[in-house]
C-alpha cells in the first residue's frame, strides 16, 4: 500500500520512461488508470465496488511501444498481467480457443506469482529443513537398525561394518558430535559432490483433460487433485548429489510451508482487482461484412469478449473469478480498419483512446541508448564476457537510427523492432569473430557504412535479410 501511495500519476509515466521512449499520451493515461485502481481502494466498499475501471484503446503501428507499455505498468504494481492476441480466439462452437481461456490463464498467473512469492518468505527456513533432512539421511539416529556407507565413505574408516548400527572405529564420538561435524562440512561445501540415495515424491502422476460445454477444455486435473490426500504421494528413489539432495529437500520443505488455499485466495483476489488483461491484434477481429471462410466468427469474438470486459464471472479450476474490476487495455494497428468498425457495445467498453505515433529517426537514436535495457546495452554486455569493450561514436549512432527509420519508411514499418535487425547485422562479424578479439572495440559512422550500405543499395537483399 505504501509503494502504491508513493505511485502518483507523474511518477508513473517517470518509471515508464527508464524502459519506453515517447508515447507520453498513453503514459499518461495508463498512469491515470492505475492511480484510480489506488483511489477505488480506498473508498468504503460499497461505494467502490460501484466504480469500473476505464479500459483503454491503444492506436498505433506495431513496435511503438504499445506492450511494453502495459507490461511495464504490471511489473510496476507487481499486479498478474497477460498478453493474448484476439486473432487466437474463435467464437463458441468453432474449433480454436474460447476468450474464457483469458481469464484461466491470468489466474493461473497469479497463482505462480503468489505462489513464488510465498516460497521466497520461507526459503530460509526451508533451507533448514532440508539440511536437516539431509543429516538424516548421511547420519541416521542411532536407533536405527540399518546405516548406509555414507560416514564411512565421508569420513574414512573400515567399510566392512557397513549397515551394522554402531558407528566406524575411528569415530567413537556421540551421535551428536559426529552430526555436528558433519552440518559443518555440509555448510562448507566439502561435501556437495558426493553421491547419497534418496527418496523423492514422484509428481509425474496422470492427467485427465476435462471436455465440457462450458470451455472447460483446458483445465487439467491430476490423479492427486481428483482423489486429494486419499492417496499416499507415490515415492520413488534417486541417487543424486550432495548438493542436488539439499536443494530438493528444501524445494519440498518450503511446499510443505506454503498453505496452497491461502496462495489460491489470494491469488483470485489480486486478479480480480488489479489484474491488467492485454488483448493485442484487436483490430483483426473487426468483420469485413463478407461471411466467407475465417472472417465468420470475427464478430462473434467481439461479442465473446464483451461479457468479460463488462463483468462476469468465469469458472476456473481455482474457483469463480470476476472480471468486473480487471484492467483491459486493447491495441491495434487499425491499417485496414478504424475503431468504429467495432461493434458499438465493445467501443463503449474502452471510453478511453489513446493514440501511439510512428517512431521518428531521433525516437529510434533515443531508444539504441537511453532505456535501461536498450539494445546497445545488451550487446555491449554480452560481448564483454568474451573481453570486448564495445564503444560507438556518436555518428555511428546517429547512422544506425538513420537506417533503421529509411528501412522502416521503404518498407514495412515495424517500429523499434527494426533496431534489432539493422544491430544483429552490423554486429555479426564482431560477434562471430569474439573469441578472437580482444580489448576495445570502436564502431563508427564508417564501419556502419562499410556493413550496412549494401543492403540500402541492394533493395532485393534488404526485403529478405532487413
Amino acid at each position: 500500500m505504501d509503494r502504491e501511495k508513493e505511485l502518483t500519476p507523474s511518477r508513473i509515466v517517470e518509471e515508464l520512461n527508464k524502459f519506453i521512449i515517447g508515447q507520453d499520451e498513453a503514459k499518461k493515461a495508463v498512469a491515470i488508470a492505475l492511480r484510480n485502481r489506488f483511489r477505488r481502494r480506498m473508498l468504503p466498499p460499497e461505494k467502490a465496488k460501484e466504480i469500473i475501471p476505464k479500459n483503454i484503446l491503444m492506436i498505433g503501428p506495431t513496435g511503438v511501444g504499445k506492450t511494453e507499455i502495459a507490461r511495464r505498468l504490471a511489473m510496476l504494481v507487481d499486479s498478474p498481467f497477460i498478453k493474448v492476441e484476439a486473432t487466437k480466439f474463435t467464437e463458441v462452437g468453432y474449433v480454436g480457443r474460447d476468450v474464457e481461456s483469458i481469464i484461466r490463464e491470468i489466474v493461473a498467473s497469479a497463482v505462480h506469482m503468489v505462489k513464488q512469492r510465498r516460497l521466497e518468505e520461507v526459503k530460509e527456513k526451508a533451507e533448514m529443513l532440508g539440511e536437516e533432512r539431509l543429516l538424516d539421511v548421511l547420519l541416521p539416529a542411532p536407533n536405527k537398525k540399518k546405516r548406509p556407507n555414507y560416514i564411512v565413505e565421508f569420513f574414512g574408516g573400515d567399510k566392512s561394518s557397513e549397515g551394522e548400527q554402531d558407528f566406524s572405529e575411528e569415530y567413537k564420538d556421540s551421535w551428536e558430535s559426529t552430526r555436528k561435524k558433519l552440518r559443518e562440512r555440509l555448510r562448507r561445501g566439502e561435501l556437495d559432490d558426493k553421491i547419497v540415495e534418496i527418496e523423492v515424491t514422484d509428481k509425474n502422476v496422470p492427467r485427465i483433460e476435462v471436455f465440457g460445454p462450458m470451455g472447460m477444455d483446458d483445465i487439467g486435473m491430476s490423479m492427486q487433485d481428483i482423489l486429494g490426500n486419499i492417496l499416499p504421494p507415490k515415492v520413488k528413489r534417486r541417487k543424486v548429489t550432495v548438493a542436488e539432495a539439499w536443494k530438493i529437500f528444501e524445494n519440498e520443505e518450503a511446499q510443505k510451508l506454503i498453505d496452497m488455499d491461502e496462495v489460491i485466495n489470494e491469488a483470485i483476489s489480486k486478479t480480480e482487482e488489479e489484474g491488467i488483461v492485454f488483448i493485442d491484434e484487436i483490430d483483426k477481429i473487426v468483420g469485413r461484412g463478407e461471411y466467407k471462410g475465417p472472417d465468420v466468427s470475427r464478430e462473434g469474438v467481439q461479442r465473446d469478449i464483451l461479457p468479460i470486459i463488462e463483468g462476469s464471472t468465469v469458472m476456473t479450476k481455482y474457483g469463480p473469478v470476476r472480471t468486473e474490476h480487471i484492467l483491459f487495455i486493447a491495441a491495434g494497428a487499425f491499417h485496414m480498419s478504424k475503431p468504429s468498425d467495432l461493434i458499438p457495445e465493445l467501443q463503449g467498453r474502452f471510453p478511453i483512446r489513446v493514440e501511439l505515433k510512428a517512431l521518428s529517426k531521433e525516437d529510434l537514436r533515443k531508444i539504441l541508448v537511453e532505456p535501461e535495457n536498450s539494445i546497445l546495452k545488451q550487446y555491449k554486455m554480452l560481448l564483454s564476457t568474451e573481453g570486448i569493450d564495445l564503444e560507438f561514436t556518436d555518428d555511428a549512432l546517429d547512422r544506425v537510427a538513420e537506417i533503421a527509420y529509411t528501412v522502416n519508411e521503404e518498407l514495412e514499418n515495424i517500429g523499434a523492432r527494426r533496431l534489432t535487425t539493422v544491430m544483429e547485422k552490423l554486429l555479426e562479424e564482431i560477434s562471430f569473430k569474439a573469441s578472437e578479439l580482444r580489448g576495445r572495440v570502436v564502431i563508427d559512422r564508417e564501419y556502419v557504412d562499410r556493413q550496412l550500405s549494401g543492403l540500402l543499395d541492394n533493395k532485393d537483399l534488404r526485403d529478405y535479410i532487413l
